[in-house]
């Protein structure tokens, strides 16, 4: 039963020559998206089409011709089959009789979500053959609908599709903006998720531990501070001490739905990429079913926590701070609590006299650290949700806040011949040297050279043409008009492709890079990228600095002299770095001080402390 429904989900089936219906669930939506069975070879964008920049660029919900009313009907008559057919996937694991009706309706939602959204798209993308200039917005309208009709279904069923919401939240470079735009769709995904309930939540603290939640609390607010796609955090007191705790508790419904939705999210992408063939984005379902059983396992992630928390301690001039572990069992973890307001939260930001400058280089320096230290731990969903900002004023002026990580549920050790080759990637896309560019991104990615500019263009986020000019320069509307037409004319196509070969931890580091870049643009920082752009450069530096002195410790005395000609091309390029930095620093801070009227002499510990992060130095992470 389990090998046959484990076909059902994952191999899309249809007959060309038969008028017979094939008897599954994927068969039953091929036929209801294609009434005339032939395979989409490609989902064409016409190409004066350019995707909005921001959210006022959606287009209003242009209505579609209306369809047939036995379109209608086969519409309906597919999402019921698909539902009842997935119902035997249930039964294969063991789901219980009183649970066949939640399950019908977890899965009808997915088939009928997948069959609307499939129906849309080859409707518009058929009106705009004979309307390649789009202009009534149609696109984009689709686009808006698709993207709500999948939120919908992402919040209904919670659980995973939560997980994937956020996923796409995190995808600007990949998908159009009516698809990832956070103000309006997707972002309650990220820290506002569908709550449990305390009568659940009590009897799984009873089952797991084998006590009540007043027989381990003082205190136990039963309203969470947030909800995400795993598990909700309460605030609580400890029975005795009366400390003040984080409670993370994962939803107990999901050991229940995690095999059915798996399976549910594998069939949606299975079925994409069969109408659409040129969109393989089954490696998204791949990447969740991954790492899922790391994320479920809370003493997994207390161990992340542990192995931060030992890491970043040696580097106190970086305002991190990550909670303590105080229990850990297998869906429960009690941590210190630390509250804080998210990055984005300018007012609170600019009402507390934080400068946005130096929360921008401190996430900059955190993450750099986490990708390019040395054995350092790799936090690989720094999403909106998973960071706060928080004033502190034993910190001086003005690196007074600390950020504050959560989630570390989803870890990624870097291979250490990859963060070298990765380090040197990055230099050469500072340096704008096309031929080393080409070197390193085949020893990282294995790209070819054809793939190669997609690929720059990819872990950049910017033109081509930039990358082999400089990075550093901001990005005009004239780039990201480029861009949305590039991606209009077929490049998106061509960067679903290339994602899909490039290996898993690649995936991880560019979304690490993604989403950290997304939050330094909310902050709107007065020094653009130029200054994360420097402090990448310096860890960059760094890296190859270490591993060039690793090669000639071996050398003995007749590597002396090479020694010394490495020692002083890094510091030659650590200084002037340095120099370029500290006049970003201090530009930002007169900018600072003149909206705000606030003093600008620092404290020289400081700045000492902003810089000490980044000398050369061995670290050794217990474990």
């Amino acid at each position: 039963m389990n090998r046959l429904s484990t076909r059902i989900l994952t191999r899309p089936l249809i007959h060309p020559s038969s008028l017979r219906p094939v008897r599954t669930p994927s068969a039953v939506l091929n036929r209801l998206s294609n009434p005339h069975p032939r395979r989409l070879t490609q989902l064409r964008f016409p190409k004066t089409r350019s995707y909005s920049t921001s959210a006022e660029g959606i287009a209003p919900e242009a209505a579609l011709p209306k369809a047939k009313s036995n379109r209608k009907a086969k519409l309906v008559a597919a999402a019921i089959a698909t539902s009842l057919g997935l119902l035997a996937f249930g039964y294969s694991y063991g789901v219980e009789v009183m649970h066949t009706i939640p399950a019908a309706q977890r899965a009808g939602r997915v088939a009928w979500a997948l069959a609307l959204c499939i129906r849309d798209y080859r409707q518009t993308l058929k009106i705009l053959e004979d309307q390649p200039d789009d202009p009534d917005g149609l696109l984009s309208a689709c686009h808006t609908r698709c993207a709500k009709r999948t939120y919908h279904v992402l919040e209904k069923n919670g659980s995973i599709f939560i997980k994937l919401g956020q996923h796409l939240t995190s995808m600007g470079y990949l998908l159009p903006v009516e698809w990832t735009v956070w103000k309006t769709v997707f972002i309650p995904l990220q820290d506002r998720c569908p709550v449990s309930s305390y009568e659940a939540i009590e009897q799984m603290i009873l089952k797991d531990t084998g006590r009540r939640i007043e027989d381990i609390f003082e205190e136990f607010d039963p309203t969470p501070l947030g909800a995400a796609s795993l598990a909700q955090v309460h605030r609580a007191k400890l029975k005795g001490s009366g400390q003040e705790v984080a409670v993370k508790l994962q939803h107990p419904s999901l050991a229940e739905w995690i095999p059915l939705d798996i399976a549910l999210t594998r069939f949606a992408f299975t079925n994409i990429r069969y109408f659409f063939p040129e969109y393989p984005l089954t490696w998204l379902s791949d990447e969740i079913e991954s790492s899922l059983p790391q994320e479920l396992d809370f003493t997994m992630e207390a161990a992340n926590i542990t192995r931060t928390r030992q890491y970043f301690s040696r580097l106190p001039s970086l305002p991190l701070i990550v909670p303590n572990v105080i229990q850990a069992h297998p869906r429960i973890l009690i941590m210190d609590h630390q509250p804080g307001h998210r990055l984005d939260d300018l007012a609170y930001l600019d009402s507390h006299n934080i400068s946005r400058d130096e929360v921008s280089a401190a996430l900059s320096r955190i993450f750099n650290e986490m990708i390019f230290g040395r054995d350092a731990p790799l936090h690989c969903d720094p999403h909106g949700g998973n960071l706060a900002v928080r004033v502190n004023h034993k910190r001086p002026f003005p690196l007074n806040f600390d950020i504050i990580l959560y989630d570390h549920g989803l870890y990624r050790d870097i291979p250490t011949p990859l963060r070298r080759n990765y380090a040197r990637l990055w230099l050469a896309v500072l340096d704008a040297d096309t031929e080393r560019m080409q070197r390193y991104a085949s020893l990282v990615a294995g790209v070819t050279e054809q793939e190669f500019p997609l690929f720059a263009s990819a872990i950049t986020g910017r033109e081509f043409a930039v990358v082999t000019k400089s990075v550093a320069i901001p990005r005009d509307d004239a780039e990201k008009q480029n861009i949305s037409n590039a991606l209009s004319q077929g490049m998106l196509a061509e960067i679903v492709q290339l994602l899909a070969k490039v290996p898993p931890i690649i995936l991880l580091i560019l979304k690490t890079n993604d989403l950290t870049r997304s939050l330094d643009e909310s902050l709107h920082t007065t020094s653009g990228p130029e200054r994360t752009f420097l402090i990448l450069a310096r860890y960059c530096s760094r890296t190859v600095y270490e591993e060039q002195m690793e090669e000639l410790r071996g050398m003995g005395i007749k590597g002396i002299s090479k020694w010394v000609g490495a020692l002083y091309a890094y510091w030659r390029v650590a200084f002037k770095l340095r120099v370029y930095e500290t006049f970003l620093y201090w530009r930002g801070r007169i900018r600072f001080a003149l909206n705000r009227g606030l003093p600008m002499a620092p404290k020289k510990e400081s700045i000492l402390e902003q810089v000490k992060a980044l000398e050369p130095r061995e670290v050794e992470i217990v474990a």
